[in-house]
């Protein structure tokens, strides 16, 4: 029996290495949604044993019924799988099936929108940590169709933080420092550098998420995370955004719109390059985006699609050299590969590329990634700049294993916005 269960963890365990979170598996999934209860902009976040709630929305361009399910993987603060039987972490089924659907209408794009209420009372996470919802297809959980990220955290753990200029002259202008201690009364901490972990999150990002952070000093039950040269984001600039709350009333920021009679095309303004212009503020939700009409129909299941093609106008109409460009955003998950990778168009100057949305309110940024840099980090250098006036917002994830433990726990979480440079709840 041992030896069963030994194994059955290790597959686990090695299939979950090939699942990337927060990835579309399946090109007929569109608008994969999950967040808190009643807020599209609110990251989702569960507090153990609580009555907290996230809402699940995806839709079908299939536009026919499937069998569709959900579970629940465990991870540790790096994603990758815990090492732990799922008999462990979920209370009750380990699948659930999504029956809430409904076939669009109005909309030249046909689809099925499906929806569900996280955690079902019969599927309920009694650990807390990292965990991935995994949809699938006719209750075979290898035929996966998409994976998002949520966080189940516990009390344990209390945090002060706050957000500075950097200290180093040469950062003290573009970047934003976070400076933070944790309490770890509560714990039984033998070796803190082995035990406790911490991840910063700038705008929810886990692409530029700053990983096993590590203290510079730990006393009396408390560590504390001050480091001159450390735990700096650059501080990029206000989200541009686009409206496309309505496909017949064109906002702003719309070119003009191609109509026929099977879809829509919208043409976004052209945007320029803004690294050396100066920063100004204006309000933004730091690139999510939520779906909403300005017509009165129902968003979920009315709301029609269209091809929106947005372009950047690198300076002097030149293209970069050794230099990719991508969008960035909620509306892409923050991918950075084929599907968001901007061609340059020499006849018109400008680099290009088409993303198939929703009718919603979205942010969205360009970044570049040297083509040389094998880490393959995304720079607002030369495309946004950065400003050290910026509004951002960042969250500190605390994670604790016990002596022997098998999964990480998310014990702590603190919020910080740049305007104010204090912690927020």
């Amino acid at each position: 029996m041992k030896y069963f269960l030994s194994l059955y963890v290790c597959l686990i365990c090695l299939a979950g290495f090939s699942q990337v979170p927060d990835s579309i598996y399946a090109p007929n999934i569109k608008t994969c949604q999950l967040f808190t209860y009643g807020n599209q902009l609110g990251y989702p976040i569960l507090h153990l044993n609580s009555s907290d709630r996230l809402e699940l929305h995806f839709d079908d361009l299939d536009a026919d019924v499937k069998n569709y399910s959900y579970t629940y993987q465990l991870c540790n603060a790096d994603w990758k799988p815990a090492v732990i039987s799922e008999l462990d972490y979920i209370r009750g089924f380990s699948q659930i099936p999504i029956n809430n659907y409904r076939y669009s209408s109005i909309s030249l794009t046909r689809y099925t929108h499906y929806q569900g209420i996280v955690p079902d009372q019969n599927c309920v996470p009694t650990r807390s940590g990292n965990y991935l919802l995994k949809v699938f297809l006719d209750g075979d959980t290898s035929r996966l169709v998409f994976a998002r990220r949520f966080l189940v955290v516990e009390d344990g753990v209390n945090l002060d933080a706050q957000l500075l200029q950097p200290f180093n002259p040469q950062l003290s202008l573009t970047h934003q420092k976070i400076q933070f201690s944790i309490n770890t009364r509560s714990l039984n901490i033998a070796n803190a550098a082995q035990q406790v972990s911490v991840v910063i999150l700038q705008n929810n990002r886990w692409d530029n998420a700053l990983h096993d952070i590590k203290p510079s000093f730990y006393s009396a039950n408390t560590l504390k995370y001050t480091s001159d040269d450390d735990y700096n984001f650059p501080s990029g600039k206000q989200w541009r955004w686009v409206d496309i709350q309505s496909f017949r009333f064109q906002s702003d920021r719309v070119h003009h719109v191609n109509y026929s009679k099977t879809s829509t095309e919208i043409f976004v303004m052209p945007d320029p390059d803004r690294s050396q212009k100066p920063y100004y503020y204006y309000n933004d939700y730091n690139g999510l985006y939520f779906i909403q009409t300005t017509e009165n129909i129902d968003p979920l299941w009315q709301a029609d699609y269209a091809t929106v093609h947005f372009s950047f106008v690198p300076p002097g109409n030149i293209p970069f050299i050794d230099k990719d460009v991508y969008i960035l955003g909620q509306l892409t998950n923050y991918a950075l590969n084929d599907s968001t990778k901007m061609s340059f168009n020499a006849e018109k100057g400008m680099y290009e590329v088409a993303v198939f949305l929703k009718q919603g309110f979205y942010y969205y940024s360009y970044v570049t990634i040297n083509k040389n840099d094998p880490s393959r980090n995304a720079s607002f250098e030369f495309t946004e700049g950065n400003n050290m006036e910026t509004e951002n917002d960042y969250s500190i994830l605390v994670y604790y294993r016990q002596l022997g433990g098998r999964a990480d726990q998310l014990v702590g979480i603190a919020k910080l916005n740049s305007l104010n440079g204090r912690q927020s709840n």
